[in-house]
């Protein structure tokens, strides 16, 4: 089963997400804050992290750069409110794979990180199964 990490602090992205790829299959883990982040990237190892670019006390960016120097093959799709195009590219230059701006479309998020995870485009599980 593959693993994913969703980092954000908004509470209410952090479950949505979670019953979203948990519904797809996923192993979902979650982090409010980057130090819990990092603390679940060195214990589980996810396939996939989902990171918010603003986060209080560590930024997004920061994170990533910490993911990707505990395991480099960890694969990182940003999300950000803020269509701030030099944290975007910076982002992409430290190994990030794309990035989503709040508010995203669920359905094409769900779609990136099953491409990106190698999973087959008509395999959704049914809500609830």
């Amino acid at each position: 089963m593959k693993k994913l990490l969703i980092v954000d602090d908004q509470n209410g992205i952090r479950i949505l997400l979670t019953e979203v790829f948990s519904t797809e299959g996923y192993q979902t883990y979650q982090a409010s804050n980057g130090k819990l982040a990092l603390e679940i990237v060195r214990t589980t190892s996810p396939d996939l992290v989902l990171l918010d670019m603003k986060i209080p006390g560590m930024d997004g960016l920061d994170i990533l750069k910490h993911i990707k120097s505990i395991d480099a093959s960890i694969k990182v799709i940003m999300m950000t409110a803020y269509g701030e195009l030099d944290m975007i590219k910076e982002a992409t230059d430290l190994g990030a794979i794309m990035h989503f701006t709040k508010p995203f479309d669920i359905d094409e998020l769900r779609q990136a990180v099953n491409i990106h995870l190698g999973k087959p485009r008509n395999s959704s599980y049914a809500v609830g199964s």
